[in-house]
């Protein structure tokens, strides 16, 4: 008898407990709700939407592009990047309620509202504060009343809450020319320091002309000055500097550059590149950085960061066209 009750009190126990296992497995320890913000595996995102106030940006994909509102094509290592951090977010930590008063509210930082989109099925959407409070730069909340993470990608130590940005060159091509040397017309090179080293290439191969600030030269390579124009087919630069102020942008413009550097097209497109030095280093004890540089172009206001990496084939001195 007794053997018969255990039996029928331990097959509803059983039940129970295997109901409570399969819940607390597929519970996330804080409400799926509240700290659900990765993509699911096996999802296709097709369009990103990004707002925060009265600025908003959209990156859709159209066939095997990404467009920028629908106008400008987006940058691949921009769209990876920012995919990859969609798909593989997870939380970091918890935020407590004191913690987000004093870091965001306090300081009044207005959250970047994320929207991701299988064509027109709205897959995700939460909320990005950006923050310098964590080395991840960010803040997350499902929505405005969920519990507050600082979110990151396991093994990616590094800022995501600033890939979640609203300005359309961020977006674009960190690309400043891309000419082949038939698509060039002139070239002019002023180095500001050193006068006497700058010159202008004008014409096509191999009826080239190179002159300096003496007038037309002569004796010059002319392979050397062809492989100094297919330097010209891709001239990239690292970052745009938008977290400079205004004040900083204004001193850095106003200053010497170093160098100058003009090409026109065969089409009439001119594209002059500015560079000037960048200063590393802790305020008061700063050096000018030996690695990057300013440089800025007419085609936009804001600067951007060049790595001499990339730069240095176009910075010659009219002697490199000479054989010794």
């Amino acid at each position: 008898m007794m053997n018969k009750l255990a039996f029928r009190i331990a097959i509803p126990l059983a039940v129970i407990l295997f109901i409570v296992i399969i819940l607390l497995t597929n519970r996330s320890p804080f409400g799926k709700d509240n700290s659900s913000f990765a993509i699911d595996e096996g999802k296709d995102i097709s369009k990103i939407e990004m707002s925060s106030g009265r600025q908003k940006l959209t990156i859709e994909k159209k066939g095997e592009t990404w467009m920028i509102n629908n106008k400008t094509e987006a940058r691949k290592n921009g769209i990876n990047l920012i995919t990859r951090i969609l798909k593989e977010i997870r939380i970091k930590s918890p935020v407590s309620s004191q913690l987000f008063e004093s870091e965001i509210t306090a300081k009044n930082v207005q959250p970047v509202k994320v929207r991701i989109f299988e064509h027109r099925k709205l897959l995700k959407s939460f909320l990005v504060y950006k923050t310098q409070s964590n080395i991840y730069g960010n803040i997350m909340k499902i929505r405005e009343s969920s519990k507050p993470f600082i979110v990151c990608i396991p093994g990616f130590d590094q800022d995501i809450g600033s890939e979640f940005m609203l300005n359309e060159l961020y977006w674009q091509s960190y690309t400043i020319i891309n000419l082949l040397p038939s698509e060039i017309e002139s070239v002019s090179f002023e180095n500001i320091s050193d006068p006497g080293s700058s010159f202008r290439i004008t014409g096509q191969n191999p009826h080239f002309t190179l002159s300096g600030a003496e007038g037309v030269m002569n004796g010059w390579d002319t392979l050397l000055v062809g492989r100094y124009l297919s330097y010209f087919a891709r001239v990239p630069f690292e970052s745009w500097a938008l977290d400079l102020t205004g004040e900083e942008r204004s001193r850095i413009i106003s200053g010497s550059p170093l160098y100058r550097i003009e090409v026109k097209s065969t089409g009439g497109k001119s594209t002059v590149l500015t560079l000037w030095p960048k200063m590393s280093g802790s305020k008061g004890n700063e050096k000018v950085d030996s690695d990057r540089l300013y440089g800025k172009t007419g085609d936009h206001d804001e600067l951007f960061i060049m790595r001499y990496f990339d730069i240095d084939p176009l910075i010659k001195r009219k002697s490199y066209f000479f054989t010794r």
